[in-house]
C-alpha cells in the first residue's frame, strides 16, 4: 500500500536510511512543503530543503538539485556535543531530539558539518530532520517520501537487502556528503552533481541575489565576490539556496575573553609568586587576585547563561549532563575552579593567608584547565575546520597569561613585583603574536580551513584580527614605560582577535 513500509525482514530493530535519486528530482519543492506541514515547522527555518545550482556557461547549462537535511549519522557530532542529551540516537538509528530538555546552546548547530539544525523561532528549541520517526514508529512513510511525485525519495532498512533502499546502497554509485568528516551518514545521493555536493563547488550569487530571495551577507559568511569564496574551477553558482545562520555571536567571543581572564588572572600571580616576584603574603595574592578572577568567573557564566535559547534550563547542565559534551566537562571545571577562588579568599579573610600557596597545587591546574577546554569545545564543532588546530589549547593558555598579565598591572599595587609583571607580560604578548601570525601565514590542510583563515585575516573580520595584532605590538612596546596604557591596549586587543577567530571559523558555508 503506498505510504506504509513493509514489515522488517527480521526481528532486529531497522537500521533506517534514505536514498536521494537525484536523476528523478525535478526540484519542485514538494518534500519541503510536507515537512513543514507534517511537523509544524514555522517560516524562516527548514528541516529540509532543495538547493538549485547552475553550472556551465550560456548556452551550455544545466540545473542540478540537491535535497538537503539531516544525515542521521552514526556518529553524531552533535549528540556528542548536547550538553543535555536532548540530541539522541534510537535504537533504529535515527538521530531525533527532546525540546523539554533542549537548553538552547547552538552546540549542536556549531557541531553538525551539514547546517542541517536550527532553532525553532517559535519554541527556541533545536530542531532539524528526524525521518518522521512518529511515522515511521506506526508503520507509514515519512512526509517527504509520500508527496514525492518522481519517487525520488526513498527510506528503507539498509540492512535489510531485500529493501529498496539496501539495493540502492549496496549496489549502485552512491555518496555521501563531507565524507571527510568521517560521521558515516545514512543519507546517500545518488546520481548527484557535486556541483551541489561540495558547499564550495559553487559560488554564490552577486548581491546574494537568489532565485526569489534575497540574502546578502549574513554572519559575516564568505559569499561571491570575496576572493577564493569557492574551490571549483567550474562555472558554477548557487540559484536558490535558504538562509544559513552562524550560531555562536559576539558573546561567545566575548565568554572565551572573560574566561581568559579569570584564569590569567590567578595563572599570572602564581608564576610570580611560584618565583619568589610577588609575596605570598602581600593583599595583590591573598584578596585581590581571587576577587578579580572571581569576578571574571561569573561574568563568564552569565555571558554563557545571556546565550542561551533557554536560560531558565542552565542548571541542566550540571544537574542532568551528558558527559561526552564539553560544555558539560568545562561547567563542572568552572564551578571548581570557582570553589577554589571563593576557599582562596576566604582563608585570606580568615586570617589564614599561610595556606593560600598551597592551594595552587590545585588552582593552577584549575585555572589551565578553564583556559583551555573551550579548545575541546570547538574541536566538537566537527564541521569548523579553522578550530581544528592542536596548537589552540597551548594558544588559550598563552591568552590567559596575557589577559592575566594585564590584570595584574591594572591592580597590582607592590612596586617591586611590578618590574616582573611587566616582563612576563610582555613575554606572553610575544608568544601570542608569533602563534596569531602563524595562524595566519601557514597554509591550511582545507579548503574550508583556508577559507575561514583569508576571512579572519582579508576578509570581513580583517579589522578585529589587525586591531588585535597591532594593540598586541604595542602593549609590548608601551607596558615597561605606562604599564595602564599597556595592559589596556593588550586586552582589547586580546578581544579583537578572539572575536574575529571566533567569527571566522564560521564564516563559511556547509550546504
Amino acid at each position: 500500500m503506498p505510504g506504509t513500509l513493509a514489515p522488517p525482514a527480521s526481528s532486529m530493530p531497522p537500521k533506517w536510511a534514505k536514498v536521494v535519486d537525484h536523476t528523478r528530482c525535478i526540484g519542485c519543492h514538494a518534500c519541503t512543503t510536507a515537512c513543514k506541514s507534517e511537523n509544524e515547522v514555522p517560516l524562516s527555518v527548514t528541516r529540509t530543503y532543495v538547493k538549485y545550482v547552475d553550472t556551465g556557461t550560456f548556452p551550455q547549462v544545466r540545473r542540478s538539485f540537491q535535497v538537503t537535511r539531516c544525515n542521521q549519522c552514526d556518529d553524531a557530532p552533535c549528540v556528542a556535543a548536547c550538553p543535555t542529551a536532548a540530541m539522541q540516537v534510537r535504537p533504529d538509528g535515527i538521530v531525533d531530539f527532546d525540546k523539554s530538555i533542549c537548553i538552547g546552546c547552538k552546540a549542536c548547530i556549531a557541531a553538525c558539518p551539514y547546517d542541517a539544525i536550527f532553532i525553532n523561532p517559535e519554541d527556541h528549541s533545536a530542531e532539524k530532520c528526524n525521518f518522521c520517526a512518529h511515522r515511521l514508529d506506526v508503520g507509514l512513510e515519512p512526509a517527504c517520501v509520500v508527496v514525492c511525485p518522481t519517487q525520488a525519495l526513498m527510506v528503507g532498512d539498509m540492512n535489510d537487502p531485500l529493501s529498496a533502499v539496501g539495493e540502492i546502497i549496496h549496489r549502485d554509485a552512491v555518496a555521501v556528503r563531507r565524507p571527510e568528516k568521517a560521521t558515516h551518514p545514512k543519507l546517500f545521493y545518488k546520481g548527484a552533481d557535486q556541483a551541489t555536493l561540495d558547499p564550495l563547488a559553487a559560488r554564490r550569487p552577486d548581491g546574494g541575489l537568489f532565485m526569489w530571495s534575497e540574502q546578502g551577507s549574513v554572519g559575516g559568511q564568505v559569499h561571491a565576490g570575496h576572493p577564493g569564496a569557492w574551490n571549483s574551477s567550474a562555472a558554477a553558482v548557487v540559484s536558490y539556496d535558504v538562509l544559513h545562520r552562524t550560531p555562536w555571536d559576539w558573546r561567545v567571543s566575548l565568554y572565551t575573553f572573560t574566561k581568559s581572564i579569570a584564569a590569567g588572572a590567578y595563572l599570572m600571580p602564581l608564576l610570580l609568586g611560584v618565583l619568589g616576584l610577588l609575596p605570598w603574603a602581600s593583599r595583590t595574592w591573598g584578596v585581590t587576585v581571587p576577587v578579580v578572577a572571581l569576578v571574571a568567573l561569573v561574568a563568564t557564566g552569565a555571558v554563557l547563561v545571556w546565550d542561551l535559547e533557554h536560560p531558565e534550563r542552565f542548571w541542566m547542565v550540571l544537574l542532568k549532563p551528558q558527559w561526552r559534551s564539553w560544555l558539560v566537562r568545562g561547567g563542572f571545571i568552572i564551578t571548581a575552579y570557582g570553589a577554589l577562588l571563593s576557599a582562596h579568599l576566604g582563608i585570606t579573610l580568615f586570617g589564614r593567608a599561610d595556606l593560600t600557596p598551597h592551594l595552587g597545587w590545585i588552582g593552577g591546574p584549575l585555572a589551565a584547565m578553564t583556559a583551555i577546554y573551550t579548545a575541546y569545545l570547538f574541536a566538537q564543532a566537527r564541521a569548523r575546520d579553522l578550530w581544528q588546530s592542536p596548537l589552540l589549547p597551548a594558544h588559550l593558555l598563552v591568552q590567559a597569561f596575557v589577559a592575566g598579565g594585564a590584570v595584574l598591572l591594572l591592580v597590582l599595587n607592590d612596586g617591586r613585583a611590578r618590574a616582573p609583571a611587566v616582563s612576563f607580560y610582555g613575554l606572553a604578548l610575544v608568544l601570542h603574536l608569533l602563534l596569531v601570525l602563524g595562524e595566519a601565514t601557514v597554509g591550511h590542510p582545507t579548503a574550508h580551513a583556508a577559507l575561514a583563515a583569508r576571512a579572519m585575516v582579508r576578509g570581513r573580520w580583517a579589522p578585529f584580527f589587525w586591531a588585535g595584532v597591532i594593540l598586541a605590538g604595542l602593549a609590548i612596546v608601551v607596558a615597561p614605560a605606562e604599564p595602564v596604557s599597556g595592559a589596556l591596549a593588550g586586552l582589547v586587543g586580546l578581544f579583537a582577535y578572539e572575536h574575529a577567530y571566533v567569527q571566522a571559523g564560521q564564516s563559511v558555508p556547509l550546504a
